[in-house]
């Protein structure tokens, strides 16, 4: 269920404070201790997007709960963003980000769009996400991210009826970290886990390799010989090998230092070389 902020009396004001949050051992702390949240375009960008939904003001309210560790865990899955948190009661709270996923029919179009790029293609299968990522999205008719507070659907079991609460402020800030340190982590609460997406983005760029090509056909023909090539001419049966320091007769002096000519110096060197040897390889 959906919560919307009310008018009248704030929590506070209706009822007694419960007291300092409860430490929670092990909880996920975040990496920030001070300043911004969020070092990645796409982190940046889904924060941005909750301030720009009127809600940054009470978005800030969860840096302490984030940076002190009182969530307990986090999970990102396809359409919700699930979080235990611990308050100031004894039960932690359950804190949930929704998000409403790509249809299959979309994600097609997505990968169509993005399997065409080559340079999209090779960015995910590295692990990036392109920064014009939103701009492929867009010519398809979507938007990564949520575009109003009807996409984004927040809940929590505390009684503050804001929104969003500080725990759910906490949980946003987490998770994007999460997606500072895994991108795919944002397209797979749009429906799309890292393993599927990459092995249909795959399948797409095989099967284009595959198809042949006027540009293959024509790098094909360009390494193709016009006519044969002669082979070497056949030397008689009855003619004398060549003597085997022969080349370097074809050479013009080289003279050293000492004024040696370097292809007197050679000359045994390759008669030894050519010479059978006796010795095995033990």
């Amino acid at each position: 269920m959906v919560r919307e902020t009310r008018s009248g009396p704030r929590f506070s004001e209706r009822f007694p404070e419960f007291g300092k949050r409860k430490p929670v051992e092990d909880g996920i702390v975040a990496r920030s201790r001070r300043g911004d949240i969020g070092e990645s375009w796409w982190s940046g960008r889904f924060l941005a997007v909750l301030q720009s939904l009127g809600v940054g003001g009470r978005l800030t309210r969860g840096k302490t709960y984030a940076r002190a560790g009182q969530v307990v865990d986090l999970v990102i899955e396809p359409g919700a963003i699930t979080a235990t948190v611990q308050g100031s009661r004894d039960e932690p709270y359950r804190a949930r980000l929704g998000l409403r996923t790509f249809a299959d029919e979309a994600w097609d179009a997505v990968l169509d769009a993005l399997a065409a790029d080559s340079w999209y293609a090779a960015a995910l299968l590295a692990g990036e996400v392109p920064d014009d990522l939103e701009d492929v999205l867009a010519r398809v008719g979507l938007s990564l991210f949520p575009q109003g507070s009807a996409e984004l659907p927040m809940d929590c079991t505390c009684p503050d009826w804001s929104v969003p609460c500080k725990h759910l402020a906490a949980v946003a800030y987490l998770a994007a970290e999460e997606f500072d340190v895994d991108p795919f982590a944002l397209l797979r609460w749009r429906g799309r886990d890292r393993a599927t997406l990459l092995a249909a983005l795959r399948d797409r760029r095989d099967a284009g390799a595959g198809a042949p090509t006027a540009l293959a056909e024509l790098l094909d023909r360009f390494h193709r010989p016009g006519v044969p090539v002669p082979g070497p001419p056949e030397r008689p049966a009855s003619a004398p090998a060549p003597p085997v320091d022969a080349l370097l007769d074809e050479l013009p002096p080289l003279a050293l230092d000492d004024g040696t000519d370097a292809r007197e110096v050679l000359r045994p060197l390759y008669r030894r070389l050519a010479e059978p040897s006796d010795r095995g390889l033990g």
